[in-house]
């Protein structure tokens, strides 16, 4: 087992023996435990926080509270998500640490690191963008009457297209009812 030392932004091997269930090739553990979706794609969480440390050094749990708010309280990283995810910028030069006067390990985005983000602007306003969509769209699923007009929808396409025969006839239908509800929706 690893073991994260806040003060050194390391992880460190640690004696406990501990068992880990084998997970499929989807990533899934054992016992039909299924592993949450990632909030954000391979290297995406480093692109937030450089673009986050663009608006003034910060310590580690601010981060961590800042990306819960950007993302409305949808996603939470854990100091094992971010603390590395630092270090790897770190190692290649586009954030710094120092010591604040409290002792603790202030971050601050470097000039390298300033370089980069706005080398990948375009993509830094797409993450935004979708952190944006996908907040909105937790709220929206709250909503009483959406939810249960998707969970129609989806009960619906489950017991006509999964749970029995269908000819393609029908499913030619059923795609051209689907495709203009969406556009009806989409010209709202």
């Amino acid at each position: 087992m690893r073991h994260y030392d806040r003060h050194t932004h390391h992880f460190h091997a640690h004696d406990d023996a501990q068992h880990i269930e084998p997970c499929d090739r989807r990533g899934h553990g054992g016992e039909g435990r299924k592993r949450r979706a990632r909030f954000f794609g391979h290297g995406e969480l480093r692109v937030v926080l450089l673009d986050i440390l663009t608006r003034g050094a910060s310590h580690g749990y601010e981060l961590i509270k800042e990306i819960e708010t950007l993302t409305g309280g949808h996603y939470t990283p854990s100091p094992g998500v971010i603390y590395p995810t630092l270090d790897f910028l770190e190692e290649h030069g586009y954030i710094a640490f120092s010591d604040d006067e409290a002792g603790r390990k202030k971050i601050a985005i470097t000039a390298d690191g300033e370089a980069w983000l706005d080398h990948n602007r375009e993509h830094v306003e797409h993450i935004r963008a979708r952190m944006t969509a996908r907040a909105i769209g937790h709220e929206l699923r709250k909503n009483p009457d959406l939810k249960r007009a998707l969970d129609n929808m989806k009960a619906v396409l489950d017991l006509r297209v999964n749970q029995s025969e269908i000819d393609a006839q029908t499913l030619k239908h059923i795609v051209g009812v689907i495709d203009r509800a969406a556009l009806e929706i989409a010209q709202l």
